[in-house]
This record gives structure tokens, C-alpha cells and sequence, in this order.
């Protein structure tokens, strides 16, 4: 348990906490909507800190990150909480979770970046939940890993207020943030959140400089509409820039929504075509096979350069960040 940061103490013992953009205003004893962050004797603690329920090793292409030291391998840990609140979540045993529901092992910071180098681990990712809600352990772990030469990424849903985030950009390599749609009713009757905090996020990274790469996840009948993912791919390319890399991913059917279908290919096909024909130079498709959409090509020549199997990387033909055969520039994170 450590005394959290952001938040403000109010008149009748109670606090709000600011982290995100919910404000939750607590009592004593309340907790936030994340289920981690609660107000003892007029103090916002978190109980999630040096808690971590889920730590292990992954390929960093498993997060995804496509353009982030391809072929690295992640220490990637996770407490259990979130602050959305997401019918389709594939994580919900733990992000739904609280920390007395879950079996954790105490490991400090410290321990964590002895970790990463005792495995040769270049990466230390803050993935599974969500890392805002264990914003202190986070930014503790990173500022130590820093120090020690090792990468620091997030894999967020970006519901983060400015303020922490920008606190926190001093301290992290790349962010993939999950943009699960561009239409507000969608964030707000399916994730109980909203829409524009999480482009301001978007926005904020990007002028930060932080590598940042976008996942949507593609559901039947929720978000799979082509006026839709023209829209994001617009915005998209509109705020970030053409050389976003943009991952659009099948959706299983999982927790509240059991009753959906699985997302056809050919969906994802087509939201990878729409967004290569308005300009967005690397688009990828995940969570079901599809060779073409797995690789990485130059946006110039269509060369392939990295070819991909599953979460491996079999071929690399980049040349210190550039095509062999035409020298363009591949925007990304190589070394």
C-alpha cells in the first residue's frame, strides 16, 4: 500500500482522487471505479502497489508493438484493476478483479528491474490491466528501469488525465493505446467511459514524442461499420500523423459479450485496405492468421522487410531503420 499521487483532500474527510477522468469522489473506505485506489482517514492510498498478479516474459509483438525492437523479448507485468469497465474484455478475471480477490506476490520496483536484467530483457511493459490505475508502481518501476538503460512501455486504454500523463512521458519509450472507437456512445454504453480524454491522450503522446501505436479492436455489430473505421482512420491521420502504426484486431466472443460472433477476416481485411487507400502507411491485422496483413512492408517500394509468424520474427531486411532496395525511412523504434 503506498499513498497515491493526483489527488485532492476535501473538506469532509473525503477525496478525489484525479488520476483519470472519472474524479471519483470518495469517503471513507470507498474505493474508485479501478477497485485499487481508496481513501483511508482522508488519504487516497493505492492498494495495488508492489502487488503485481501477472508477470512474465512475452515477445514484444504479443502486445502488439510492430515497430518497436522487433524481436525483443518484454518483462511484462500487471496488477489487477482497470478504470473502463469493458463488456468485451479479455482480462476480466484480473481487471475486474480486487486486490483481496487475487493471489499477488509483494515485488518492489527495484526487484522488478533486477528481473528484467537477471533475462536480458531490454523491455519492461506495463500490459494485461490497465497501468494508470497502478500509476505509482508504474512510474517507480520506469524511473529505475531508465537508470539501468531498459525501454519502458505501456499498453493503456488512455484514460488518463494530462497531468499524470505528462509526468509520466518523461519516463516511458512507447505507448500502444487501445482505441477501441471513435464514437462516444460506443465508449460510453459499452466501457462506461468517454471517447475524449482518450484522444486527447493520443494527442499529448504525440507531441511528447513517445513511439505510439493504436489497436481497435474490430466487434461485430458494435463497432465494425465502414463509416465508422473511416471515421478513426480520418482522425487518426488527421492528429497523429500518416506514419501512425495502427493495428486493427479480431474480437472472440468473451464476458459480458457471449452472445457475438467472432470477427470475420475478411472484416479486417477490409479495415486494413481502408486505411492503406486514405494514407496510413503500416496497418496491420492481429488476432487471427493473415500473412499479408502480419508483415511489415515498405510504404514507398512494398517491399517486405519483416516477416512475421504468429508472435515471432522470421525474416528482418530492415538496414539501420531503412528499405534495402529504395533507402526509405521506416518510422519506428529499432534500436
Amino acid at each position: 500500500m503506498r499513498e497515491a499521487l493526483f489527488y485532492k483532500k476535501l473538506k469532509d474527510g473525503s477525496v478525489q482522487c484525479q488520476l483519470c477522468p472519472h474524479f471519483c469522489v470518495l469517503k471513507e473506505k470507498e474505493r474508485g471505479k479501478c477497485g485499487v485506489r481508496e481513501n483511508r482517514d482522508g488519504k487516497l492510498v493505492s492498494l495495488a502497489y508492489g502487488r503485481p498478479c501477472s508477470l512474465a516474459i512475452d515477445p514484444i509483438e504479443k502486445k502488439p508493438f510492430y515497430h518497436f525492437l522487433p524481436g525483443e523479448a518484454a518483462l511484462s507485468l500487471a496488477t489487477v484493476g482497470c478504470n473502463l469497465k469493458c463488456k468485451f474484455c479479455q482480462n476480466s478475471e484480473i481487471s475486474q478483479a480486487r486486490p483481496e480477490e487475487v493471489p499477488f506476490k509483494e515485488i518492489k520496483p527495484e526487484e522488478i528491474v533486477e528481473m528484467a536484467k537477471k533475462q536480458g530483457t531490454k523491455i519492461i511493459a506495463y500490459t494485461y490491466t490497465e497501468p494508470t490505475i497502478f500509476y505509482e508502481y508504474m512510474l517507480e518501476t520506469a524511473k529505475l528501469a531508465k537508470k539501468a538503460g531498459i525501454k519502458n512501455v505501456i499498453v493503456s486504454n488512455g484514460f488518463i488525465n494530462p497531468v499524470p500523463l505528462k509526468k509520466l512521458c518523461k519516463y516511458i519509450d512507447g505507448a500502444n493505446i487501445d482505441l477501441k472507437s471513435i464514437e462516444d456512445k460506443f465508449y460510453r454504453e459499452v466501457c462506461e467511459a468517454r471517447v475524449k480524454p482518450i484522444l486527447e491522450t493520443l494527442k499529448i503522446l504525440k507531441k511528447e514524442k513517445i513511439w505510439t501505436e493504436i489497436t481497435n479492436l474490430i466487434i461485430p455489430t458494435l463497432n465494425d461499420s465502414e463509416g465508422g473505421i473511416k471515421k478513426l482512420v480520418e482522425w487518426v491521420k488527421e492528429n497523429l500523423g500518416k506514419e501512425t502504426v495502427l493495428h486493427f484486431t479480431a474480437f472472440y466472443p468473451c464476458h459480458k459479450l457471449l452472445g457475438l460472433s467472432p470477427t470475420p477476416i475478411e472484416t479486417l481485411k477490409k479495415a486494413r485496405k481502408i486505411a492503406l487507400d486514405r494514407g496510413i502507411k503500416y496497418v496491420y491485422t492481429g488476432n487471427l492468421p493473415d500473412e499479408e496483413g502480419n508483415n511489415t512492408f515498405c510504404p514507398k517500394c512494398n517491399k517486405m522487410l519483416i516477416q512475421r509468424r504468429l508472435f515471432s520474427i522470421t525474416e528482418n531486411n530492415l538496414n539501420k531503420g531503412k528499405c534495402p532496395k529504395c533507402h526509405e525511412k521506416i518510422d519506428g523504434v529499432w534500436n
